[in-house]
């Protein structure tokens, strides 16, 4: 396998969304050229994002310190590519980070990326998985994307900004730190969607964003005993 590497840079061009009824989408992101700010962009609920130039436009549900960027891996584009007779390019999925080298449903939910060379870059930290959604089926047009997407268990995972920088398509990713647990991107995505006995390894992450750690324990609760 190459070297982790980023491979673009996404940002989106907002467009309508009929999907979910709202003004607009930035699911159509495309790679820019050159540095690209990455901030934390604060608590959700105002569209901001931790790129410069990016926006969420369901503030609701995307956006915020927790979901600041979402990089998926050319490789795993280029296994949906196969199987559905297409071809996607970087950052059709949505993505802000499309990466080579490195599998990024095995990445660990805590586990923190350093982004750029001799390490001057950013520092990103894995917070979730992504949960696919209206607008991501409508956008692919693909009959029962959802349900497809969700069993091949390939989310992608949000990262929180923890040190701001710029970085560039080209840029090396370096693992630096590991948490001493198992729960991976893919792992918690299952747990959320098909495999709920896995809840009760997310209740305790303290990387998982704290509004799903809560929403999980109340969901725990209401289980029969």
């Amino acid at each position: 396998m190459p070297p982790a590497t980023l491979l673009s840079v996404n940002i989106g061009h907002p467009r309508p969304n009929p999907w979910k009824r709202l003004p607009a989408t930035g699911i159509d992101k495309r790679p820019v050229t050159g540095p690209v700010r990455v901030t934390a962009p604060g608590p959700k609920g105002t569209g901001a994002v931790g790129l410069a130039g990016d926006r969420a436009h369901d503030v609701k549900h995307h956006g915020g310190d927790d979901q600041a960027l979402y990089a998926y891996a050319r490789e795993d584009l280029d296994h949906w590519g196969r199987a559905l007779g297409r071809t996607f390019a970087d950052g059709f999925f949505g993505e802000n980070l499309t990466t080579t080298g490195i599998d990024v449903n095995a990445a660990l939910i805590g586990e923190r990326w350093r982004i750029g060379a001799a390490g001057t870059g950013p520092l990103l930290e894995i917070s979730c998985p992504r949960i696919p959604c209206a607008t991501f089926a409508g956008w692919l047009e693909e009959a029962g994307w959802l349900r497809r997407f969700t069993r091949e268990a390939l989310p992608g995972p949000y990262l929180r900004v923890l040190e701001p920088g710029e970085i560039r398509a080209g840029d090396p990713v370096d693992v630096v730190h590991r948490p001493g647990h198992e729960v991976t991107v893919a792992v918690s995505f299952r747990a959320l969607t098909t495999e709920p006995d896995l809840l009760p390894r997310l209740v305790d992450l303290d990387a998982f964003p704290a509004e799903d750690r809560a929403a999980i324990r109340r969901r725990l609760d209401r289980r029969p005993h």
